[in-house]
């Protein structure tokens, strides 16, 4: 038994919904009349928009503590393997409900443990872990 990706659900949904005007009319909506064109130019869009907006978030969030500029390079110098971790992450997160409880879990478990131990350690190493970020660009 194959499981379903989370957005497969919304797409049963939506089939179910009564055809468009034309039920014949089978074109993906974009600018081009090639479908695969179309898909291609929406997901880069939608990616686009996506990564603009979660940086933008980031960056509000980490310059009230520390700055605009050290979040801003903090931010923008992830290094690969920390973005490489986040993808994978991400994408477990999103293939199932199972995915989604285990890595919620596991954020939920991360976090009991920043909090047991003792706070100043626990803020120390939190900003040193967002200075060594910030400081990827100076030492590339």
């Amino acid at each position: 038994m194959s499981e379903n990706h989370l957005t497969d659900i919304a797409l049963d949904e939506t089939s179910r919904a009564p055809e468009a005007l034309d039920p014949t009319d089978t074109a993906v909506p974009g600018p081009s009349p090639n479908p695969a064109t179309n898909i291609l130019i929406n997901d880069v869009i939608l990616r686009s928009v996506g990564r603009v907006s979660r940086m933008t978030v980031e960056k509000a969030i980490l310059g009230k503590q520390y700055g605009r500029e050290l979040a801003k390079d903090a931010v923008e110098n992830r290094s690969t393997i920390n973005t490489l971790a986040v993808y994978a992450i991400t994408k477990v997160a999103t293939r199932s409900i199972p995915g989604a409880a285990l890595v919620a879990s596991g954020l939920l478990a991360k976090t009991l443990f920043d909090r047991s131990q003792n706070r100043r350690a626990a803020v120390k190493q939190g900003n040193r872990t967002i200075r060594d970020m910030a400081a990827e660009d100076e030492r590339a």
